[in-house]
């Protein structure tokens, strides 16, 4: 064969560059992705990386992948990723654009994800006009979860919870997503498409390439809707399935534009810059004895700082205060903070906890698994989280001796009855003021200026801020008392 006709075999085609070389999710097999033989997915994950390859905007694009079906999306884009929980990713990506406009944000979701549990985020995200990309799939069924009746759904078709067939009356009526949002003002760009043939697949990929080269141009929020065969869950064969695409889903949801203002949209006006820090607390209100900078702790903190407090009781014992304080104080004193409450719906006596992490770097996650100290407000709390204190942590508990089954050796401990020491100062409601004040006494993290700074902030009541500073008072001097003892002993 000669050069001349060997140039005719040069490469057409090849995987796109927006996909990883080598896919990670499972060691034995990383040359394929783990959706079923048929899916559309496959498919439309190809249109939308030939379409990031062919605008050249790899570096800035960010996919936003829900659960779903796609949801192991991460280990195939090589593109920036974020997870998002059901339904939330227009929230997530509205606030992931907002934050960096010159990102290119793609939330990709399945029509169970999106017009199901995420169909209040999705409509007001098209209702604001954000400008991003969405791409929905829809295979009108349940797929992930093992073929439960979806809003898209059609008339008589079967589902593990429509076995006789949808019905109108009983499931409601298919819902058309593309006209709903159609008939909002914002949207610039709407269109259904399909992959029931070649055809259709073409004008599926010009459909998504358009909807990404108009958030280039910064147009507004642009959605695609593709009807998606599912061979699984539909039980047929893959041809099978891409034909009833084409043959009966389309009957129910048509092909084309439903909205294109394309042509005489302008680009929309970037969001103001963020506010500097230190203009936040004129804007919130707050006034300060110094500038922001005064809000730093005097103290030297030591070298590195990771604490990790688990505070947990009933409710009305002040548990989550305690955990505000401390966060507050962590705040002042110049420290990365988080503090994330669980509570049930009881105002008194149900369940009551938080999560507290304070760090000089940033902080990864709000749970606290394996926390450094316990503060257990009641025995049915020190029984749900005693086992989970690291080795070496402390536990702080409200009761006179530490419960039967409660013996590790490896931890240290202060049981006494903080309720009823805070009711001798004056009210046992200021129990939990006295188990922070030993919290604070055998962490050494922060200064008791620092606490008494977030405490005036937050306690405005002059008569119930003075006993809560001797309430802290106690509990230092309880701890100290028990270390004492712990020496004495030793």
């Amino acid at each position: 064969m000669s050069d001349e006709v060997e140039m005719q075999y040069e490469l057409a085609q090849s995987r796109s560059k927006t996909f990883y070389a080598n896919f990670d999710r499972k060691d034995e097999l990383q040359h394929q992705t783990h959706y079923c033989p048929g899916c559309g997915h496959g498919i439309i994950h190809k249109m939308v990386a030939r379409a990031i390859d062919e605008l050249g905007i790899q570096n800035r694009t960010i996919l936003i992948s829900p659960v779903g079906c796609s949801v192991f999306a991460y280990y195939y884009f090589d593109v920036g990723n974020v997870q998002a929980a059901h339904g939330r990713a227009p929230a997530v990506g509205t606030a992931v654009k907002r934050s960096r406009p010159g990102s290119i944000v793609v939330s990709y979701q399945g029509d169970g994800d999106l017009s199901a549990i995420g169909s209040a985020e999705i409509l007001h995200a098209a209702n604001r006009g954000e400008n991003i990309s969405v791409i929905f799939v829809n295979n009108a069924i349940y797929s992930m979860t093992g073929g439960q009746v979806a809003p898209t759904t059609l008339l008589g078709q079967w589902s593990t919870t429509t076995p006789g067939g949808r019905k109108a009356e009983n499931e409601g009526y298919p819902l058309h997503v593309s006209e709903l949002l159609g008939a909002l003002e914002a949207p610039v760009y709407i269109e259904r498409a399909g992959l029931g043939d070649n055809k259709q697949i073409a004008q599926a990929y010009r459909a998504v390439r358009k909807a990404l080269e108009n958030q280039v141009r910064g147009l507004g929020f642009s959605l695609v809707e593709i009807l998606s065969p599912c061979p699984t869950i539909w039980k047929m064969s893959a041809v099978d399935a891409q034909h009833w695409v084409r043959d009966v889903m389309e009957k129910t949801f048509p092909l084309g534009v439903i909205r294109d203002r394309t042509k005489e949209a302008q680009p929309r006006k970037m969001p103001e810059a963020a506010v500097s820090t230190s203009e936040i607390p004129q804007l919130l209100g707050i006034e300060h004895e110094g500038p922001a900078e005064s809000h730093a702790a005097p103290f030297v903190r030591p070298k590195t700082t990771n604490l990790q407090v688990r505070v947990a009781g009933f409710g009305g014992q002040g548990v989550l205060l305690l955990g505000e304080v401390l966060a507050e104080a962590g705040l002042d004193a110049g420290l990365e903070v988080s503090w994330l409450p669980s509570y049930g719906p009881e105002m008194r006596s149900g369940t009551s906890n938080c999560h507290v992490r304070l760090s000089d770097e940033a902080i990864d996650s709000p749970l606290v698994v394996r926390p450094d100290v316990l503060v257990a407000m009641n025995e049915p709390s020190l029984h749900k989280f005693y086992e989970s204190v690291r080795p070496g942590g402390w536990v702080l508990y409200n009761g006179d001796a530490m419960p039967e089954g409660c013996d590790r050796s490896d931890l240290q401990v202060l049981a006494r009855p903080f309720m009823q020491i805070a009711n001798q100062l004056g009210d046992r409601r200021a129990g939990n003021m006295v188990m922070l004040g030993a919290l604070l006494e055998c962490t050494g993290a922060l200064s008791q200026e620092t606490i008494d700074k977030a405490l005036g902030r937050m306690v405005k009541n002059a008569k119930w801020l003075e006993l809560d500073k001797r309430a802290l008072a106690q509990g230092r001097e309880l701890l100290r008392e028990s270390l004492k003892e712990v020496c004495h002993e030793g």
